[in-house]
């Protein structure tokens, strides 16, 4: 019987998105764009909200730990997946698999809170209008998003932990393009039921729950809006929660797809697709969505650029 976290290599070999060298380049041509607007983007959404007063509101508060999670996420994914794009050998060392692993675990978990927190301030902004600045205090605020970030930690520890138990003595051979825990898990050379089900488990805890608590305030915030006598008072009260209703939908589609079904009706190609869209397609376009029509992140940007051409031409005098 092998040992407990015995591990017969030290690295694994992934598969990635394909085989073919020309398909290779394409690809490489497709996400390195992506992965650089993905940057620039959630960069500038947290140097805006920190530059500009307009923007010092709990809303752009979260949306800034959104855009530095977003960072994180592509940045520990992307780049070694572009490298294997161009090379030969597509290899990850076991300690930096995990790693990878607990990050992206740590990442997800975290988006999931974070996004319930969003919500809330939504709901407290539509629902109770006059009580908003009391109740959203800067406090709260720091609290929910610590609250939101140890929520995602302490969920990865657990599956990571759980995940080192297993022994892995090969095959090495990872068919994915990152180090996901459903696609390491298959490589242990031990019974995984134990681990599906505690991935299962935290899952309707870590998802399923804010998703859940994300819908019944969206309930609220919809009752609300109807009752609001003016279509324009209804249009503008509906396109300050758009942006987060569109985000919420592609994450929660994507994670949920991927991790609340059987394990037996895992599918590698539709599980790199998902993790694909999650892991780099959505932090690409959250700042898009945020900041496209918005006026204040707008305004904000125009102001911040003004003052920046003021401050010029007072240096050249």
């Amino acid at each position: 019987m092998l040992p407990t976290g015995w591990t017969a290599f030290e690295e694994f070999i992934l598969l990635g998105l394909t085989s073919l060298p020309d398909i290779k380049i394409i690809l490489f041509v497709i996400f390195f764009p992506c992965y650089i607007i993905s940057l620039k983007g959630n960069i500038a959404i947290i140097l805006i909200s920190r530059l500009s007063s307009r923007l010092h509101t709990p809303m752009y508060f979260f949306l800034s730990h959104l855009s530095f999670l977003d960072i994180w996420h592509t940045s520990i994914i992307v780049p070694l997946m572009l490298i294997h794009f161009l090379s030969l050998r597509k290899s990850i060392s076991f300690n930096g698999c995990v790693t990878q692993m607990f990050i992206h675990l740590s990442l997800g978990g975290t988006e999931c809170y974070l996004l319930l927190s969003m919500a809330y301030d939504r709901y407290v902004a539509i629902c109770s209008p006059l009580h908003y600045t009391t109740i959203m205090h800067p406090v709260l605020c720091i609290k929910m998003a610590t609250g939101s970030w140890a929520g995602g930690i302490i969920n990865s520890i657990v599956h990571t932990v759980f995940a080192l138990q297993l022994p892995f003595c090969g095959p090495n051979v990872l068919n994915h393009f990152f180090c996901e825990i459903p696609s390491v898990l298959e490589l242990a050379c031990a019974d995984t039921s134990l681990n599906k089900t505690v991935i299962f488990f935290f899952a309707i805890f870590v998802v399923m729950g804010p998703f859940f608590l994300i819908l019944i305030t969206y309930g609220y915030i919809i009752s609300s809006i109807l009752k609001i006598s003016t279509s324009v008072g209804r249009r503008k009260a509906f396109s300050t929660c758009a942006s987060h209703i569109i985000v919420v939908s592609l994450f929660y589609g994507t994670i949920i797809f991927m991790y609340m079904r059987p394990g037996s009706s895992h599918v590698a190609n539709q599980d790199k697709m998902a993790s694909l869209f999650y892991s780099v397609i959505a932090p690409m376009l959250n700042p898009l969505i945020y900041t496209l029509r918005n006026k204040d992140v707008i305004g904000a940007f125009a102001d911040i650029r003004r003052k920046t051409v003021v401050s010029d031409k007072g240096y050249g005098h």
